[in-house]
């Protein structure tokens, strides 16, 4: 597989969270290497109890040497004391000091919207069929390499991902939801 060159920034392997991947989040949390991301989702959860999670959730990524990135609003991520935010690119607003900002592509015009705003990486999906949409389209091998060929930002390949297709697809950064909940240790 490519060698991923992981930086204080941006990490080579994401968590995402979900409601499906709740129970097991501390538990995968301890098993990626430390250095990895999470992104915080749980968009199930009512606010304060969002936030509550979070807080759980992050001290324990932080333990771990993670990085910790929330869906939602800059000002949310800066209010959670998140490391980055994550979401369309009409979410992650402008550049903002120490805040790292992750966008979402699922095209070459989403990704041409990502270098356009100045992201510091962009999480391009789904690669492969996923759970989260069942029966939706997937990019495929082809397809995710030239988009991400494409772009100079730094691409993070999500959809359908776990350490054997991240193998096959050779690529250096990727996430999962499910691929990434039961891992042995330190992936």
């Amino acid at each position: 597989m490519t060698q991923c060159q992981p930086s204080a920034d941006l990490p080579c392997l994401w968590l995402l969270s979900d409601a499906r991947n709740d129970a097991q989040l501390e538990d995968s949390l301890d098993r990626l290497p430390p250095g990895s991301g999470f992104v915080y989702r749980h968009y199930n959860l009512a606010p304060t109890e969002r936030a509550a999670r979070f807080e759980v959730l992050a001290e324990h990524a932080r333990e771990r040497g993670h990085r910790i990135v929330l869906s939602g609003t800059p000002a949310q991520a800066q209010e959670y004391g998140a490391d980055g935010i994550y979401g369309a690119t009409d979410r992650i607003g402008p550049p903002r000091p120490g805040l790292l900002r992750l966008a979402t592509a699922h095209d070459a015009g989403e990704l041409a919207a990502a270098e356009r705003a100045r992201a510091d990486g962009v999480f391009l999906s789904p690669v492969f069929p996923t759970r989260s949409h069942p029966g939706g389209a997937s990019l495929g091998r082809e397809t995710f390499l030239a988009l991400a060929r494409s772009t100079t930002l730094p691409v993070i390949a999500l959809g359908g991902m776990t350490v054997h297709r991240a193998a096959a697809l050779d690529w250096p950064r990727w996430a999962a939801i499910d691929g990434l909940t039961r891992l042995p240790n330190s992936a």
